[in-house]
């Protein structure tokens, strides 16, 4: 029987002479390439060039080598009669183990004065080529990428007497393959930034980033590996956040339009909305409380849906990223022109809207044109400190069928409640855990986010609730403003005055020089009083209740309609506490966490 036969053919010499000696030492022939076979020939030990082998000289300065049906041949050769009578007839002996890492890519590219020439010829053909070959057929052949192993490897040589077991053949292979999809991801990385059309709006590959999360994390950039972005910068410089915003407030909007079938807008603020809301008609008092009762354009639904869900928490908002399901018109363009906010994403601008916005920050705010037909993959992939994470997406439809199960004494979930359950659970569905959401009206009016336990969501997002709801009093509808205060000081000066937050000194002195007459803040009673008239709330959570505290917390918010899902060794006594409420309480077989 002729002896085993072992291919080395590596940039990376470390251990090598080690391995050489023990293959020999295990009744191993060696071939070699080029430096390899020379380093391991001065070293003493036999080895035979892959040119003598093959009969054909190495070319091209080395760029063919081991490119040649002997050599692959040999590799993917199986123990099958036809194959094995192939290499009878061209006289190719097999080989078992192949020894392979490849040129210094990414070393390379990191040189500051790189070229792209010089990257060009660090992008390895044959080492590629023998790893994929060997990791294909380790059903046969073991594949060492990483000298790391050669240690390991010879120690199994030894224990199975010159053959090693099939899941250590296994574990090779996956790092070879791990290998050539990371060497040919750092190309294909390298040359999107050479070569994309990143300051192109039309059909980029990718996009430059001004920074990531923070300035100093550059550079930084957007991309897709398979055909195009699916978004168009029509105007600004979107940022890391931005984008993160942008792409998770346009899921949950076009999410809530396919489940109500109603335009859809939301506020975005650091990877959570501020507010989400329908495009459900505005009375006269919604519209002094969003802040748009004097716009001279009557409210389209898309333009009601936005003043929602601007108004939902106004200061939450400041400087938010808007999302909207349906194409941004007049209407909606004026309100948007006159709020604080970074960016815009729709799938469409009528012209005239378009303009309006290019307009904001003197031309360099962020809109953004979304593909309506963007399908993302099924399968999503983060980073976390260097390590891989891999999920399927969170793909669950919100619609009716989810608030089947009423676990409760009172079963009546109304129109308008099953709306407001669906608008709430969807917005859990793109906020950050553990959350809460209340919403009314077909609008967010309260959403806890981030928090590390279910009351504190709970008692945020009523908290959020009753600030909303207090700002429909009477008394703060008429405040005396002076003409002149900016919007987001009203909205700063009205939080206060609803929260009845104490104010000393100069803040005290800049409060009060906002209004014609200083107000009399609201008492403890015309505050109990007010929020006696809040009805027909529905609240959901993301996860399971653990507690009937969060269900009493919701009920002083308005709660009649509730959503969480089961599982609670609490369940029964949450239950309970909905039926002392008369709330309709639901248990949906879903968790929402987002992260």
């Amino acid at each position: 029987m002729s002896a085993p036969i072992a291919l080395l053919s590596v940039y990376d010499k470390t251990n090598l002479l080690d391995l050489a000696n023990g293959l020999k030492g295990q009744g191993f022939r060696l071939i070699g390439s080029g430096g390899t076979a020379k380093m391991i020939r001065q070293a003493g030990i036999k080895i035979e060039d892959v040119a003598d082998v093959t009969k054909a000289p190495e070319m091209l300065g080395g760029r063919v080598k081991t490119l040649h049906p002997v050599v692959h041949g040999g590799i993917l050769a199986r123990d099958i009669s036809s194959d094995q009578a192939d290499l009878l007839q061209h006289s190719i002996d097999p080989i078992s183990v192949v020894v392979c890492n490849l040129y210094p890519f990414e070393a390379t590219i990191a040189k500051p004065d790189c070229t792209i020439a010089d990257a060009v010829e660090e992008i390895d053909i044959g080492g590629v080529t023998l790893l994929r070959a060997a990791a294909k057929n380790h059903a046969r052949v073991s594949i060492l990428s990483d000298p790391a192993d050669y240690s390991k490897f010879l120690d199994a040589l030894k224990a199975g007497n010159g053959k090693v077991d099939e899941k250590l053949r296994n574990t090779l292979a996956l790092k070879a393959f791990e290998m050539t999809s990371n060497y040919d991801e750092a190309i294909s990385d390298y040359f999107r930034q050479q070569y994309s059309s990143a300051d192109s709006t039309e059909d980029a590959q990718r996009i430059a980033l001004r920074y990531g999360a923070n300035p100093h994390q550059k550079p930084a950039q957007a991309f897709v590996t398979h055909g195009t972005l699916p978004f168009k910068v029509l105007s600004g410089s979107p940022g890391y956040i931005n984008l993160l915003d942008a792409l998770n407030s346009y899921a949950l909007v076009s999410e809530l339009q396919e489940a109500l079938n109603l335009p859809a807008a939301a506020s975005f603020k650091h990877v959570s909305p501020a507010g989400a809301a329908v495009g459900v008609d505005l009375d006269e008092i919604e519209k002094k409380v969003y802040g748009v009762d004097d716009l001279k354009e009557s409210l389209t639904p898309l333009a009601s849906a936005y003043a929602r869900a601007r108004g939902a928490d106004r200061m939450s908002s400041f400087g938010d990223f808007i999302a909207l399901s349906g194409e941004c018109d007049v209407a909606t363009a004026k309100i948007i022109s006159r709020e604080v906010s970074d960016g815009v994403i729709a799938p469409g601008y009528k012209p005239e809207a378009l303009e309006i916005l290019k307009k904001k920050k003197a031309g360099k705010y962020c809109i953004l044109q979304m593909d309506p037909t963007y399908v993302p993959s099924t399968i999503e992939t983060r980073q976390v400190y260097g390590i891989s994470l891999q999920q399927k997406r969170n793909d669950a439809k919100i619609n009716p069928s989810v608030f089947t199960n009423v676990v409760s004494k009172n079963k009546n979930i109304t129109p308008t409640g099953m709306v407001d359950l669906i608008v709430a659970t969807l917005a859990l569905k793109y906020t950050q855990s553990n959350s809460v959401a209340y919403a009314t009206r077909g609008a967010i009016v309260g959403i806890g986010a981030g928090q590390q336990s279910r009351i504190h969501c709970t008692r945020l997002a009523g908290t959020k609730t009753d600030i909303w709801w207090l700002r429909h009093h009477p008394r703060v509808l008429n405040l005396p403003f002076k003409s002149g205060i900016k919007r987001a000081e009203k909205a700063n000066a009205i939080d206060l005055f609803v929260t009845g937050e104490p104010l000393e000194g100069l803040e005290k002195e800049q409060w009060e020089s906002m209004f014609t007459t200083v107000p009399e803040p609201l008492s403890q009673e015309e505050k109990v009083a007010h929020a006696a008239l809040l009805k027909n709330v529905a609240c959901s959570s993301d996860a399971f209740f653990p507690f009937p505290d969060n269900v009493h917390r919701a009920k002083k918010s308005g709660t009649q309609f509730l959503a969480a899902a089961s599982g609670s060794v609490m369940d029964a006594e949450c239950i309970k506490a909905a039926d002392e409420h008369q709330i309709v309480f639901v248990h949906t077989n879903l968790r929402l966490f987002h992260h």
